[in-house]
């Protein structure tokens, strides 16, 4: 499947359900930043945006869907980058380079939104399978990848070693520089399969 089907447009939704969501997502952003993920509960999500604990459960279900929900933005950004940025991690360069662009672009995604993350893919057991975004990440790398024997699971491989959780448990003891170099030397094997 070509990564542009993967791309899906935004619902239409009433004027007052979009202000709504715009409140509470702000809210909930704002909170995050100031007081960390763990430490901020739906119910001073929904009185900070000032919308009732029903409105906020019915559209987001608990803080899992809600930091997925601050994500979705976020991660569009990257995914237009790759759809259409400039080489290397746009169209145009190599599948080594372009893979190696990715993954240091997720690396840094990663970093800045770790908790948010973390809690997205870690909600339920297999949550980061079923997330839209990670199938999109999946594709494109599988497709850079195919070159290699299974670059479905090849692709699974590799992005196990980008998962919130993973890189949150390693940090304290190896640091950003020595994770990102060991992710590209990862990557640079990868391609090395075929």
């Amino acid at each position: 499947m070509p990564l542009e089907l993967l791309r899906t447009p935004p619902r239409k939704e009433r004027a007052d359900a979009a202000r709504n969501r715009t409140a509470v997502l702000e809210a909930a952003a704002r909170l995050f930043a100031e007081r960390g993920v763990d430490a901020v509960s739906m119910d001073q999500v929904a009185a900070a945006a000032g919308v009732g604990k029903g409105t906020l459960f019915r559209r987001f279900g608990d803080k899992s869907g809600l930091a997925a929900a601050l994500l979705d933005a976020r991660e569009r950004v990257l995914q237009e980058a790759i759809l259409d940025g400039p080489p290397p991690l746009g169209p145009g360069a190599a599948a080594d380079e372009r893979l190696a662009a990715f993954v240091n672009a997720y690396f840094d995604y990663l970093l800045e939104h770790r908790d948010l993350l973390r809690m997205s893919e870690t909600a339920t057991p297999g949550a980061r399978y079923r997330i839209g975004a990670y199938r999109f990440w999946h594709r494109h790398t599988a497709i850079l990848l195919s070159a290699t024997p299974d670059p479905e699971h090849t692709a699974h491989a590799l992005l196990a070693a980008l998962s919130a959780e993973h890189v949150s448990a390693l940090l304290p003891e190896l640091g950003e520089e020595r994770i990102r170099a060991n992710l590209l030397r990862l990557t640079r094997s990868a391609m090395r399969l075929s």
